[in-house]
């Protein structure tokens, strides 16, 4: 979809990286500038107990950079900011998440590279957006995505006191990327229509208020600060709710129009009499008796395997879902048929899964290919931009490139 569209990435860890794979899967030539030493931080993160070359990869750096080229560039020096400029001129999109006084002391801010490219797409990704009293600071997906949001606060179960965590690493940074991503194919098609180039700008405060929209919109309805935590042996609809299997799985059902499934429900878990008593007969008098209901259907659950309940389920039309562990989705034939999770080769006897980005041309998943190692590309990338190996060699001297 972006064969020819050549996007220039200096940024570091998650969110900003995030757009450029995705970006990159959708065909755009990705030039990712690393430090010249040490590389993108992302590649030494020891984040939620998986050390860094467990399994022999960085699992983040290939998490956010596959299918990219790596050039190593000491952007503050002036031979290393010549090269950016020069990749800047020709590239149709600038992605960054430098903070703004870094942009403006390394002359990489939207002047310095509309400077050299007038009409280019120059996307920023931030903490808490590009105004206010705040728009200098930095910060990560779990301070402002998650605790900030309110996704923490509203994930909290009924009686307790415990923040919930962010779910695992990145969370907020995967979902603000695919924003951005989008954000600047919008640009892209009003650079086309109109040859004018756009400030693309989005940020983890806005990605997760956006997440918690109906929250907020629910919460302020109520003239409350959030909505009450799910408590579910208090669900009105019992059959919109959890229940564990004799195993110690979960299952969710999720059978909003109640009515319609009950009876052949009951029917298939082994329980006709339930669709008969008096209590449980309609949505109405389910709600009242609610918590005589879920006591039953727990006792019932309880009776048998998820195995077992993933094929008695399957013989009904109400919708529900296993409550998967992440490693289950390795497993998962309808991630498999689709293409989600794909295997990546390196070609040197080491392959990764990796989950390709969340959309599909033409009913065919994106083909991806592997997170490159630390400036693989810079002779290749400078030899491109007419430098000889003489001065790409001068220049590795210098300490200007890597």
């Amino acid at each position: 979809m972006l064969e020819g569209v050549r996007v220039l990435e200096v940024a570091e860890y998650g969110m900003v990286p995030a757009a450029a794979s995705v970006l990159a899967e959708w065909g755009a030539d990705v030039i990712k500038v690393e430090h010249s030493s040490r590389g993108d931080a992302i590649r030494g993160i020891n984040a939620f107990g998986v050390p860094p070359g467990a399994g022999g990869f960085s699992y983040l750096w290939e998490t956010f950079n596959r299918g990219k080229r790596s050039v190593g560039v000491d952007v503050a020096a002036e031979a290393g900011l010549a090269i950016v400029h020069q990749l800047a001129a020709g590239a149709d999109v600038f992605l960054t998440n430098f903070l703004p006084e870094a942009r403006r002391r390394l002359r990489i801010d939207v002047d310095d590279i509309r400077a050299v490219k007038p009409d280019i797409v120059y996307a920023r990704g931030s903490a808490h957006g590009p105004r206010g009293p705040e728009a200098e600071r930095g910060g990560f997906d779990g301070l402002t995505y998650w605790y900030r949001s309110g996704a923490a606060s509203s994930a909290m179960p009924a009686g307790t006191d415990q923040l919930v965590p962010m779910p695992g690493p990145a969370f907020g940074d995967i979902q603000t990327g695919v924003a951005l991503a989008g954000g600047v194919c919008a640009a892209l098609v009003r650079r086309a229509r109109t040859g004018a180039g756009t400030v693309v700008d989005t940020s983890l405060l806005n990605s997760g208020m956006w997440a918690m929209q109906a929250t907020l919109v629910g919460s302020n309805m109520i003239g409350s600060d959030q909505l009450a935590p799910f408590d579910r042996t208090a669900a009105a609809n019992p059959l919109n709710n959890t229940y564990r299997t004799g195993n110690g799985r979960f299952l969710a059902l999720a059978m909003l129009q109640a009515d319609r499934y009950w009876a052949r429900l009951c029917e298939v878990i082994g329980h006709p009499e339930l669709a008969g008593d008096s209590r449980f007969a309609t949505i109405h008098s389910r709600a009242e008796h609610h918590r005589a209901c879920i006591e039953a259907l727990d006792a019932i659950f309880a009776a048998r395997t998820l195995a077992e309940w993933e094929q008695i389920l399957g013989e009904q039309e109400g919708q529900w879902s296993v409550v998967q562990k992440v490693g289950d989705l390795n497993g998962d034939e309808q991630a498999q048929a689709n293409g989600y999770l794909q295997t990546v080769d390196y070609g040197d006897g080491r392959t990764i899964d990796l989950v390709a980005s969340p959309v599909q041309f033409d009913e065919r998943p994106p083909a991806m290919r592997p997170a490159p190692a630390h400036a693989v590309h810079t002779d290749e990338v400078l030899a491109e931009l007419g430098y000889s190996g003489d001065r790409i060699i001068e220049l590795k001297i210098e300490g200007a490139i890597t």
